[in-house]
C-alpha cells in the first residue's frame, strides 16, 4: 500500500507530500519515484539515513564515485597525502552531512 497525501506545512503556500510505503520482512522499503527524483537518487545506488538533533530522520543521496571524480581538484586539495576517503569524510563533516562511523 503506497498512499500519497498532501499535508499542511508551517511554510505558507507550501504543501508537504507524505507517502506511506510498506516494509518487507527483510526490512526493505521502496523509495517512491517522486522522492527519488527530488533527492537525485539513481538506481542502483545508496542513501544515507541520518537522525537530526530534534529526532527527525533525514534521507540523503550518497554520491557515486563517478560524481565524486575531480572532488579534490575542485576543492583545492589536489596536492595532499590524505586518502580520498579521509578527504571525503572531512568534506562531509564540513558540509554538515554527518553519519555514524559505528
Amino acid at each position: 500500500m503506497d498512499d500519497s497525501e498532501e499535508l499542511e506545512s508551517s511554510d505558507p503556500g507550501h504543501k508537504e507530500t507524505a507517502v506511506t510505503a510498506s516494509v518487507s520482512l527483510s526490512g526493505q522499503v521502496m523509495i517512491p519515484e517522486e522522492f527519488r527524483q527530488i533527492l537525485g537518487i539513481s538506481t542502483p545506488g545508496y542513501v544515507l539515513f541520518r537522525e537530526t538533533d530534534d529526532g527527525s530522520v533525514v534521507i540523503e543521496q550518497v554520491r557515486s564515485p563517478a560524481e565524486m571524480e575531480g572532488f579534490a581538484a575542485r576543492t583545492g586539495e589536489a596536492s595532499t597525502d590524505k586518502a580520498a576517503s579521509e578527504l571525503l569524510h572531512e568534506k562531509r563533516q564540513s558540509d554538515g552531512v554527518g553519519y555514524d562511523e559505528g
